[in-house]
């Protein structure tokens, strides 16, 4: 599994998917807030796999290596 996600991309993804998260639990929205799940996740692994399919890399260490 290589890193496609880069540091402002991660740090990101890892406040939203906190802050949905955050907002289900308070009750401030419905369920549907657990999708946060998913950005918290690819934000905390360097990884998404829908980047893979789009070819899409934000991560400068691993587009310098190639």
């Amino acid at each position: 599994m290589k890193l496609n996600v880069g540091g402002i991309d991660r740090g990101a993804r890892i406040v939203v998917g906190l802050g949905l998260i955050g907002l289900t639990l308070m009750g401030t929205v419905g369920s549907w807030g657990w999708i946060g799940v998913v950005p918290l996740l690819t934000g905390a692994f360097s990884f998404c796999p829908l980047y893979t399919l789009i070819g899409l890399n934000t991560c400068p260490l691993e587009a310098e290596s190639k």
